[in-house]
């Protein structure tokens, strides 16, 4: 039987190719085997690189450069196979293969196990984690909450309790994206996971009370290096609580001053309407139909529901990104383009200023702004500052204006310290707050965040809904998908709920 493995890290840092600044370092700790920490500390301050360097997937010396020591059962990572399993903050990027039962059962297939355990493995670990779904189901229609789910169960498959299962179980951010149900069902399924002590658990999550009362002690990264804390929950909690909630921690008790924001009590016109409206990434795939709603103009809007609904497949046809399988998307007289002077034919044709589906990219880009669920496929450049600039050139704004305008945002979203940095670089809340950015930058009406308090520790979770609450007084229109209810108790001002298809 396999036992859980050791992790020590001795003086450990590690600094990305290219950039001055370590993503963290002087990290020193020893987990013994079956141990179950929560890793926490602010956005950016190294959580997600110490996970990937326990993996072995940081790279050699032309990834970047690492200082100190970092063991795992005494031998540096990159030299175990199988002995680590990561389950990282962006689900999509684990993504490998086309149907959900070849995902989850490549993980036993690189390990050698026997190919009449690996099918039962599969659907054992997909019943865990409530993926109720055909072996042959594409992966790409996933939902990025099925994502995560599947994900998991990739990890799950290879901790069957075999010879060859990991020693070690790294999970970033594993609820980030799942509905309240679905954080709760995770969490058991991995409470289970670890229940006999053959598995140590590390587990990366700013929103604490998920986890307090399984693991046995929390680790704090401090944002300049070393560490904050390291003790039991309740020694961490009770004697570092207001250094916690400085570093950005989602601790017990912590609260924000925030308070929402008064309304009219008659609603607003909608800037946006639909109207029997049937959606899907294409038409072999319909994720529900029959859809009547309107988003009304400069409010915040929230769309909300359980993971697969449809949540981000509405708000990209809402958007103007993805095309109506039937109905339509309306645009208020207000948000309507005139016809374009100059607009190649087979777009002139289709062109209807009444319909953002058929509005050119230039029309959208001050029209509606879209902010991804992941953040990574809308970076376009090598640079966070030329990021942040793509839109303002791209709408002809001169070199001083765009300047400007980029160092107001990089001080806005906390990126100053990145301005340099590559954007794939980034941590997973810095990467959210720049593609926030990026749309900002153009100041159009309307602009749509998909789950945009992602990997946000408390303080720039604060900040981001500050500054999306200054953009609605400035009238501005804001709609969100999100399973945050801290976010909607104070952004929740009309919400689209969003329920199963029967």
């Amino acid at each position: 039987m396999t036992e859980a493995a050791a992790v020590l890290a001795q003086d450990w840092g590690w600094r990305y190719a290219g950039r001055t600044r370590w993503a963290t370092r002087r990290i020193s700790f020893s987990i013994g085997t079956g141990e179950r920490v929560l890793l926490l500390g602010g956005s950016g301050a190294g959580k997600s690189t110490l996970l990937s360097a326990v993996n072995g997937i940081l790279g050699g010396a032309d990834e970047g450069e690492e200082e100190g020591q970092l063991l795992v059962d005494g031998r540096h990572p990159s030299r175990l196979h199988g002995r680590v399993g990561l389950v990282m903050q962006d689900p999509s990027s684990q993504v490998i293969l086309e149907r959900i039962g070849d995902d989850v059962a490549f993980g036993c297939e690189n390990l050698g196990v026997p190919r009449e355990q690996i099918w039962p493995r599969v659907r054992a670990a997909l019943d865990a984690v409530r993926l109720d779904l055909p072996l042959d189901h594409p992966t790409s229609a996933l939902s990025g909450g099925q994502q995560q789910r599947l994900a998991i169960a990739g990890a799950l498959a290879m901790q069957d309790g075999e010879d060859r299962a990991p020693g070690v179980l790294c999970l970033d951010e594993p609820t980030a994206n799942l509905d309240p149900t679905g954080v709760r069902e995770v969490r058991e399924v991995i409470s289970s996971v670890v229940a006999d002590r053959r598995t140590t658990l590390i587990v990366v999550e700013h929103r604490v009370r998920i986890w307090a009362e399984l693991v046995d002690r929390v680790i704090v990264l401090a944002s300049g290096g070393g560490l904050l804390a390291d003790g039991t929950p309740s020694e961490v909690f009770a004697a570092h609580h207001d250094e916690l909630v400085r570093a950005g921690a989602w601790v017990p008790g912590a609260h924000s001053d925030l308070r929402r924001r008064r309304v009219p009590s008659t609603p607003p016109p909608a800037i946006l309407s639909a109207r029997d409206l049937a959606i899907g990434r294409e038409p072999a795939h319909l994720v529900t139909s029959g859809v009547r709603t309107q988003i009304p103009e400069g409010l915040s809007t929230a769309i909300t529901g359980p993971n697969g609904v449809g949540k981000t497949t509405l708000a990209l046809t809402l958007a103007g990104l993805l095309e109506p399988l039937a109905g339509q998307v309306e645009a208020a007289a207000s948000l309507r383009p005139a016809r374009p002077a100059r607009l190649a034919r087979n777009l002139r044709r289709r062109f209807d200023p009444a319909r953002p589906n058929t509005w050119p990219s230039r029309e959208l880009l001050t029209r509606i702004g879209s902010v991804f669920q992941n953040p990574e496929h809308q970076f376009v450049e090598a640079r966070v500052r030329d990021e942040l600039a793509v839109g303002l050139r791209a709408l002809g704004r001169s070199h001083d204006e765009c300047a400007r305008r980029v160092d107001e945002l990089l001080a806005q979203l906390h990126l100053e310290q990145v301005a340099d940095a590559n954007p794939f670089t980034l941590s997973g809340g810095e990467k959210r707050r720049l593609s926030v950015g990026t749309v900002l930058a153009t100041g159009p009406a309307v602009i749509f965040l998909d789950e945009p308090t992602f990997g946000q520790d408390h303080n720039t979770w604060t900040d981001l809904v500050s500054l999306i609450t200054r953009i609605l007084e400035q009238g501005c229109t804001i709609v969100s998908v999100t399973h945050d209810e801290a976010y909607l108790r104070l952004l929740g001002e009309n919400i689209v709920a969003m329920e199963p298809a029967a």
